[in-house]
């Protein structure tokens, strides 16, 4: 009698969750939904299957079911496009170091995703450090995590973003004038 009660109930589910999933909204409405509301300081994330579900309250994962480097090219033309901010990308610094025997694509993945960010800075973090700095970001700050169908570790493009009208050098000309008048 239970095995029957519970093969009902998962059988009732098996129509939501499908349901849910189809009615999810596709990840490039989010994005594109969000893209005027996010600025400088917010995070977008591109990562593998594997990445953790994290709980700091600003952090909100999407699934895309969608390759890897199709959501990285989405995500650096959405960012290309928008008027007010431009992307300071990390990726994990432990995957240079994953040999093909190990996982065999590594390497060709390694020149797809470098060919891609070619026109960009890309600094190497380690992975735990990452995630730390995501986790205390998304305290105050909003992060998009869009899950990939990727299946090779340490493939993870965390990309901040940063004001476009307003770089880093007139940033530092800004603090260095006003520490001067201070004097």
């Amino acid at each position: 009698m239970k095995k029957i009660f519970f093969l009902i109930i998962f059988l009732a589910a098996i129509p939501k969750s499908h349901a849910a999933q189809q009615n999810a909204p596709d990840w490039r409405v989010k994005l594109a939904s969000s893209m005027p509301l996010l600025g400088h300081r917010n995070w977008v994330l591109i990562v593998d299957s594997a990445y953790p579900l994290q709980n700091s309250s600003g952090i909100e994962t999407i699934e895309t079911n969608s390759d890897q480097l199709d959501v990285v090219r989405a995500i650096l033309n959405t960012i290309h496009n928008s008027i007010h901010v431009r992307p300071d990308i990390y990726m994990d610094a432990e995957l240079p170091y994953i040999s093909e025997q190990e996982l065999p694509g590594v390497t060709a993945y390694r020149a797809r995703i470098a060919a891609l960010l070619a026109n960009y800075k890309v600094a190497p973090v380690l992975h735990d450090k990452l995630i730390a700095n995501i986790a205390e970001a998304g305290n105050s700050f909003n992060v998009i995590v869009l899950k990939t169908n990727m299946t090779i570790p340490y493939t993870s493009v965390f990309i901040r973003l940063d004001c476009k009208y307003w770089n880093d050098e007139q940033e530092q000309e800004l603090r260095s004038r006003m520490k001067a008048s201070v004097k």
